[in-house]
């Protein structure tokens, strides 16, 4: 019997009671011993502990809890309290007294921890090269790099070896391994899931992160860690931004599949948007050629610094982590000057799209051409990715084809904060768009039904003047992904004046305890993220207030202040703003 590691799909078949937490166990464990010397695991919980585990959850498990029996990876600075950490560095390797949150909320629902994968040293690489523990093979080409530093995390899900792994992410590690391994990887928004008990590369910016097979899968992972909380969603018709310029570094197989992948998000109902990349791409550099090198100095420079040959340190990654020394306290602070003026460029890019559309990575090299070029390669792995937690984004790496040689190419969403369910909602509808094979295996995506399902949290608003449809300040609603709902009018208590000022002219609607009547108004919606800076242009002596409707339901719209009314011309005979206008002729 062929086992579907899929999250999903194991715990479909745990529940129907076709499956066994045994079965499973010893499966993985089949699939470890047939990979060989693939250089994944640094450590990993003996086989018979392991199986102990599976009986006893087999005996005494709750089927119930979210991730029942799911066996997982997690990445080699994440601390498993059986396990040592490395950090990839044998010198530095220590016994923690207990898990890691992230961890210890896994294992909680369920979850069983198969061992810890190798990385880039200290998780300093987007290459997954710079270990003394090996190079994690490629699944579609061991010639190539299997991206990092969560290299072997990826390449344990793609190879199939279990459901899904645990990466960390400071500059795009849990979204380059996922686009070479023809995977999914979300990365929180910063500070969303806990980084206690990991070892810290840029503790400001250090996300854990989650691979998996599908985003069915991911988001089932991230119901366990994150508490609900208040959504969004994308509109069928929703905006994404297309940096400008585009950078490929000569891969011409990488820029016709991300030229493909935006032809697809236009089918799926997206309008693109070119943004100037330019202040992303400033931040990006900032983190490996700026100050906050320094803060990877912060975490491990001390030990690098008095470590020995015995301990096993990679040459690049002391060279880089040391290079902090070089940045002082005033470099530190002019870095947060420049990097708050980059982030308001970024904002006003970002305000005008749902998410952008990344390649993941603009090219993949060899492992040959990290040996000639190693600090220029890996920077360049990281043009798409290393702003994302600078900025305090969402990010999602999702699989979209492979090229003619056969190695995997994907694109990353990154969108606002806390938009993580939103991210992996969209995505689920991508892997139904976009049907390949998951990751290097022959499992299958789960069915329609399992997809994650968003509940859309947007504001109505009603409008009775220069925002309503066609006039001159609706610009402000449709710019912030505004939705007419409905036309209609408010209940018979209302008078509406024609405001002294403009341009442009402007209405004032306000109630009275006699004397009223039904006024035309129109209902718009907002995103809630974007409800907050409309309110912020609104002038006196407007506001938001309730205003009922001739339904008798009530609804947050513009009003006005009594006193503005002593120099305005009441026109409630018009039964409304476009009536008074056209009277104007």
């Amino acid at each position: 019997m062929t086992i579907d590691l899929g999250v999903h799909n194991l715990r479909t078949a745990y529940r129907a009671g076709t499956l066994t937490v045994r079965q499973v166990i010893d499966e993985v464990l089949q699939r470890i011993a047939a990979a060989g010397d693939d250089k994944v695991w640094i450590n990993r919980v003996p086989d018979a502990i392991l199986r102990a585990q599976a009986d006893d959850l087999d005996r005494h498990g709750n089927n119930d809890l979210p991730l029942f029996g799911i066996p997982f990876a997690v990445k080699d600075n994440i601390d498993v309290a059986e396990l040592p950490t490395t950090a990839a560095c044998p010198g530095f390797a220590y016994q923690p007294k207990e898990s890691a949150k992230v961890v210890e909320q896994l294992v909680a629902a369920g979850a069983i921890v198969i061992g810890k994968t190798n990385l880039d040293q200290f998780a300093t690489g987007l290459v997954g090269v710079r270990s003394p523990y090996g190079v994690p093979r490629n699944p579609f080409n061991p010639a190539y790099v299997p991206g990092g530093s969560s290299s072997g995390s990826a390449v344990a899900v793609s190879s199939g070896l279990v459901s899904f792994s645990l990466g960390t992410d400071t500059a795009g590690s849990g979204r380059v391994p996922a686009g070479f391994n023809n995977i999914v990887g979300w990365k929180p928004t910063p500070g969303s899931v806990s980084t206690e008990g990991v070892v810290p590369a840029c503790a400001s910016l250090d996300c854990v992160s989650v691979f998996a097979l599908s985003c069915v899968d991911a988001d089932l992972v991230r119901r366990a860690l994150i508490p609900p909380g208040p959504v969004t969603t994308f509109d069928r018709d929703f905006r994404f931004g297309v940096p400008k310029p585009l950078e490929f570094f000569g891969d011409a197989a990488h820029a016709a599949l991300y030229a493909q992948a935006i032809e697809t998000l236009k089918t799926m109902g997206g309008t693109p948007v070119e943004i100037d990349y330019a202040p992303f791409a400033e931040a990006a550099q900032l983190l490996y050629a700026g100050p906050w090198v320094a803060e990877r100095t912060a975490a491990v420079g001390n030990f690098i610094e008095k470590a020995d040959a015995k301990a096993g340190v990679w040459p690049t990654t002391r060279d880089i982590i040391l290079g902090g020394r070089k940045y002082s306290a005033v470099d530190a602070f002019e870095g947060q000057y420049k990097l708050k003026a980059l982030l308001a460029r970024a904002e006003i890019a970002m305000s005008e799209v749902d998410f952008l559309a990344l390649p993941t990575a603009g090219t993949i090299y060899t492992l040959a051409d990290l040996e000639r070029e190693p600090v220029r390669c890996n920077s360049n792995l990281g043009h798409y990715t290393n702003f994302v937690n600078f900025f305090g984004l969402s990010g999602l790496a999702l699989p979209f084809g492979f090229r003619p040689d056969g190695l995997p190419f994907g694109i990353t969403l990154v969108s606002h904060a806390y938009h993580d369910q939103d991210l992996l909602e969209f995505g689920a509808r991508w892997q139904r768009t976009v049907p390949l094979a998951l990751g290097k295996t022959s499992s299958v995506l789960p069915p329609p039904e399992a997809d994650p399902k968003v509940a859309e949290r947007r504001v109505s608003i009603a409008v009775v003047g220069a925002h309503m449809s066609g006039l001159p300040l609706n610009l402000q609603l449709t710019e912030r992904f505004g939705r007419l709902e409905s036309t209609t009018r408010t209940a018979p208590r209302y008078r509406l004046y024609a405001l002294p000022g403009g341009p442009p002219q402007r209405p004032g609607l306000v109630r009275v305890g006699a004397g009223g009547a039904a006024i035309s108004l129109e209902v718009w919606s907002l995103p809630v993220w974007k409800f907050g800076d409309f309110v912020a242009e609104i002038p006196a002596p407007l506001g938001i207030g309730t205003i009922e409707l001739e339904d008798g339901s009530t609804v947050q719209g513009f009003v006005c202040e009594g006193y503005a009314t002593a120099t305005a011309r009441d026109i409630t005979e018009f039964g409304g703003w476009r009536a008074y206008l056209k009277n104007l002729g």
